[in-house]
């Protein structure tokens, strides 16, 4: 089994160079769009040299939904840690932003369940990228200083020599230290002046993403809390798979030439952590039958942070244990004359010609069932399918959901905070 699990890996879409236009933004001709790139897309440079293991990304993932885990419960003032692996190696999706005048162009990679920016700037010790940013080169930066508000918004604040504002915090295994910094920061055809973010300075570990991080979470230092006045609080996303065009998709920011015809369902608010974007899963139906499974394994609860969220950075979905377990069987036993197997950490895997029934997460006011490319991973040689979800790690003491970025491809989530709702509609994303 082991063997045969080495086969079982990430298929891509691989285009000759060529062909691409890796440099331009405005993908469906809007001027607020942003061209998404997965990790490996032909025009990243973050590409994996050799195929990776859904094992390694599940344990990726796992290290993740640690972190997540911790942050769902934090309280403001702490900074939650990961324990194990790092949560990503490299980041899953990056966009192109322009920093700095003249401007300095940096992969950053998106992540809806964080606040803060932070890219690796000159003179850092322990960063991995080549690419840093220099802010002597921009005529438009400047470090904050202590007395700034947004200094008191920051992570784990400090005073530095010269009265200047810094930061450190953890993410995964990695470690940062950073000035608060503004600059003028450029996404397609928008300016956004004096846009705070951490210029790293020092760093440890492995999982920071090479050229830094952009959070499009709901905190004060989110990309969405800083542009209110030019975005209104309002994005969507619409996430690639391999199939995609350059294994590409798009950001879009704003209101205008988002979805009219979309499905929602409420936004729901956690005050020990309100950059999650939590909403209330009601239950979830396997074929036309909807799974008997416990109502507190879905509830949403701030005190504990228990409920659902949609994460950019998580993979493959995961489910508190009652609830995954309760869906996996309902879909064994909808299978006929097939027994599931395990495979590489997925538990209910199938050999040969087999009948899958759907998945329909039921959202209070909105159904989304998911295509078959949402719900099964298949081996390289396709041959064997697995269900593309997992239960909680077992030593985590999880009470929280997580819709993750495969169960996502090939939508538009819309994330509307002026209407406190969040969005899905199907849509194949180049």
């Amino acid at each position: 089994m082991r063997t045969q699990f080495m086969f079982l890996f990430i298929s891509l879409l691989i285009l000759k160079s060529e062909s691409l236009n890796c440099n331009e933004n405005n993908p469906q001709g809007h001027p607020s769009d942003l061209r998404v790139f997965h990790i490996n897309s032909p025009c990243s440079p973050f590409k994996h040299q050799t195929s990776v293991s859904w094992e390694s990304t599940l344990l990726q993932d796992k290290a993740r939904f640690q972190y997540l885990s911790s942050l769902a419960v934090a309280r403001k003032s702490s900074v939650p840690i990961a324990s194990g692996r790092g949560i990503v190696q490299s980041p899953t999706y990056v966009v192109r932003a322009n920093i700095g005048t003249p401007a300095q162009v940096m992969l950053v990679a998106l992540d809806t369940s964080n606040d803060a920016a932070w890219i690796p700037c000159s003179g850092c010790v322990g960063c991995a990228s080549s690419v840093l940013f220099d802010p002597s080169k921009s005529n438009s930066s400047r470090t904050l200083q202590c007395g700034a508000p947004q200094c008191k918004q920051a992570p784990n604040p400090t005073c530095t020599v010269g009265n200047t504002c810094g930061f450190n915090m953890t993410y995964g295994g990695s470690t940062i230290e950073a000035s608060l910094t503004q600059d003028t920061l450029t996404l397609a055809t928008d300016v956004v002046p004096n846009y705070t973010f951490g210029c790293i300075n020092k760093a440890t570990g492995t999982s920071l993403p090479a050229q830094g991080l952009m959070g499009l979470g709901r905190g004060p230092l989110s990309l969405i809390s800083q542009t209110q006045g030019l975005y209104m609080s309002t994005f969507s996303y619409c996430l690639p798979n391999s199939k995609s065009n350059n294994f590409s998709g798009s950001l879009r920011l704003g209101p205008k030439n988002q979805p009219i015809r979309i499905k929602t369902t409420p936004l729901l608010k956690n005050p020990r952590r309100s950059s999650l974007y939590y909403v209330n899963l009601v239950g979830i139906r396997v074929g036309n039958k909807i799974v008997d499974i416990p109502t507190s394994a879905l509830a949403f609860d701030p005190a504990t942070g228990a409920g659902t969220i949609f994460d950019s950075g998580t993979v493959f979905t995961r489910l508190v244990e009652p609830a995954y377990v309760a869906v996996r069987n309902e879909f064994r036993r909808r299978v006929k004359n097939a027994n599931a197997t395990s495979l590489g950490g997925f538990d209910t895997c199938y050999s040969g010609s087999v009948v899958f029934p759907s998945v329909t997460f039921m959202f209070a006011g909105m159904n989304v069932t998911l295509p078959p490319d949402n719900l099964l991973i298949h081996s390289s040689s396709g041959s064997t399918s697995c269900l593309a979800m997992a239960a909680a790690p077992n030593n985590v003491n999880s009470v929280l959901n997580v819709i993750a970025s495969m169960q996502q491809q090939n939508h538009r989530v819309l994330i509307d905070l002026p209407n406190s709702r969040l969005g899905i509609s199907r849509e194949t994303c180049t």
